[in-house]
């Protein structure tokens, strides 16, 4: 054993450091963000009973891209911020604490988040 990690487990570790810092309440749910290679997937959790309020992927076929310019990953990552943040007012929430899943808070994380506040989501 050399003590090298590979890239998931490094990301598993970051995951697991992030997740006993932020916790979601009914008050507050956690957006829970995973990405993989070709698509992001956003949730909102309830911790405290176990419930996922709504979610979002860029898999969905009724994904709005109006508005925006490209069609690439970031551009669908904001979309899929944007559709998170729509519906977590439909469940009647406004406050969320974000967790980022492990990865770096940049390019697309970054485009979810950013999409999510600017469709109204505080965090």
């Amino acid at each position: 054993m050399s003590g090298q990690h590979t890239k998931n487990e490094r990301r598993r570790i970051r995951r697991h450091r992030i997740r006993r810092k932020v916790s979601g309440s009914t008050a507050r749910p956690r957006l829970s963000v995973f990405r993989s290679s070709a698509h992001i997937y956003a949730q909102l959790v309830d911790d405290e009973r176990g419930v996922t309020l709504a979610s979002a992927s860029s898999r969905e076929a009724n994904l709005d891209m109006s508005g925006i310019e490209s069609k690439g990953k970031i551009a669908k990552s904001t979309a899929v911020g944007r559709l998170i943040a729509q519906r977590a007012k439909q469940a009647g929430v406004s406050r969320i604490c974000f967790d980022r899943g492990g990865y770096l808070y940049h390019g697309r994380v970054k485009a979810l988040a950013d999409g999510a506040r600017a469709a109204g989501l505080d965090f």
